[in-house]
């Protein structure tokens, strides 16, 4: 269900959050990391190097999740998102994500093992802890 209100408060925990849990399939098992987190709207994106575990996952199988929030109280905003990811080597989009942090890893934003997956939610659920969660469905 596609609701103004609560795409806003998705968007204002991912605002708040820049990190997030990721999670792709292996396999039949699940593999979770953490990562840093860019969003425009609903459309999140995860920056990464192109040789990582992660891109062969996502090949294999484009079914993701990611877990964002909790800051250990008990009303922690949390939202759950099963999604689609893609793996873009889109120039303008690196540029844009690009950070200075990132020099750790690649030598700048047109690096060719620098690489951004594009994650496009099916299915949301927000949790503020105490009100059952919120759907939203793409």
């Amino acid at each position: 269900m596609k609701n103004k209100q609560l795409e806003d408060q998705i968007e204002k925990v991912l605002d708040a959050n820049k990190i997030c849990s990721f999670a792709t399939v292996e396999g039949a098992k699940p593999k979770v990391r953490y990562m840093a987190l860019f969003h425009e709207g609903l459309t999140l994106y995860l920056a990464t190097n192109r040789k990582t575990d992660k891109i062969d996952e996502v090949k294999d199988n484009p079914n993701v999740h990611i877990l964002v929030g909790y800051d250990g109280k008990k009303s922690s905003d949390i939202v759950q998102i099963q999604a689609t990811a893609a793996i873009t080597q889109n120039n303008a989009l690196r540029e844009k994500l690009w950070t200075g942090e990132m020099t750790k890893w690649f030598e700048g934003p047109h690096d060719p093992n620098y690489v951004v997956l594009e994650i496009t939610p099916s299915h949301m659920e927000y949790m503020n802890g105490e009100d059952e969660p919120q759907v939203w469905t793409g």
